[in-house]
């Protein structure tokens, strides 16, 4: 796995070239907003849980259909799936966001995992609203520790939603 810093050094390295200026913003970016996401991905280690309980609880709240039965997340084999794919989604974007490299996300996650879901049925129309909604309550929670500076913290899980969302899967 690469972070910005090194997959930035690898371009320039590929061309042959100095750092330019452009470079140069773009590590002074990754370490200006250091303490930020290193206080993300700390929050998130400690309340992992949490995140995905509140975010489900916001969800099925939202789409109650999707734990009635017939849903997609009906039975609890179902919904214990639905919440370890959560989980899994979380752990994958504090990954991306300690790097600051959202492309890690597309070799880790995204890459297949259209194919699978499709295959299963699974709808990603509320898998994407969960990823945004788990974005909504560690942003929440960043701003209750008194963090408000949080577009570096959405940042892989908006790149997760748009992945998602490119393939967007009704259910069965």
């Amino acid at each position: 796995m690469r972070d910005a810093i090194t997959g930035l050094i690898g371009r320039y390295d590929q061309l042959g070239r100095y750092l330019d200026r452009d470079a140069m913003d773009n590590i002074a970016t990754y370490l200006s907003e250091a303490e930020v996401r290193l206080a993300a991905v700390e929050l998130i280690n400690a309340e992992a849980a949490g995140i995905v309980r509140e975010a489900s609880q916001r969800l099925w709240l939202e789409d109650p259909e999707l734990i009635l039965p017939g849903g997609n997340a009906y039975t609890t084999r179902r919904l214990s799936a639905c919440l370890r794919d959560m989980d899994y989604f979380l752990r994958y974007a504090s990954y991306a966001l300690i790097a600051g490299d959202n492309t890690i996300l597309n070799e880790r996650v995204l890459n297949g995992l259209d194919d699978t879901y499709k295959s299963l049925g699974v709808p990603t129309g509320p898998t994407v609203r969960s990823i945004a909604l788990m974005a909504d309550v560690v942003c929440e929670m960043l701003a209750d520790a008194g963090i408000t500076s949080t577009n570096a913290v959405r940042a892989p899980f908006e790149h997760l939603c748009r992945g998602l969302a490119a393939s967007n899967v009704r259910a069965r």
